[in-house]
């Protein structure tokens, strides 16, 4: 199988947005966490505890890696599944804004409606009105925007008035 320029580009475009969503999105969490005076450790245990359920708090430092790994994993696979459907569907790339926002709603319904339940956690987080309009804002500004501006970014011009 022939490496085409589309493959050749689809890597890094996915790996730095998912890098940048990753890294501004635990910036935000580790900000909430010190901001309820809490270590940042834990907040990437109680990533890990996705894995690992209550025992992740256990773990040290080996699931405070586990959680930041699984941190910018879970970042990637969202850049990814958005590359792939903005191939498929090229308003993602053309209306990035609204379609970036869409998509960080999206991202947040998921992950704190079935990945976190159906993880080794077991149940859904609870959350207040006023949580959930931070994390949709934080969803917004550090998930979807990044992704979706990144991978327009990264799909040249001639293919965005095309596709």
């Amino acid at each position: 199988m022939a490496v085409t320029p589309e493959k050749v580009r689809s890597a890094p475009a996915i790996l730095n947005a998912g890098a940048v969503a990753g890294a501004l999105d635990i910036t935000a969490a580790a900000v909430q966490t010190w901001l309820k005076a809490r270590p940042p450790a834990r907040m990437l245990q109680g990533i890990a505890s996705g894995w690992l359920g209550r025992a992740s708090y256990q773990g040290g430092l080996a699931t405070v890696v586990l959680g930041f790994a699984t941190h910018f994993f879970i970042a990637t696979s969202w850049a990814a599944l958005y590359w792939f459907a903005s191939r498929r569907f090229p308003v993602l790339v053309r209306r990035a804004w609204v379609s970036g926002t869409v998509f960080a709603i999206v991202v947040y319904e998921t992950m704190y409606e079935v990945v976190i339940p159906l993880s080794a956690i077991h149940h859904r987080i609870p959350r207040t009105p006023q949580d959930v309009l931070v994390q949709l804002l934080i969803h917004v500004f550090c998930v979807g925007l990044p992704i979706s501006l990144i991978l327009r970014a990264y799909t040249p011009r001639s293919e965005i008035t095309t596709l």
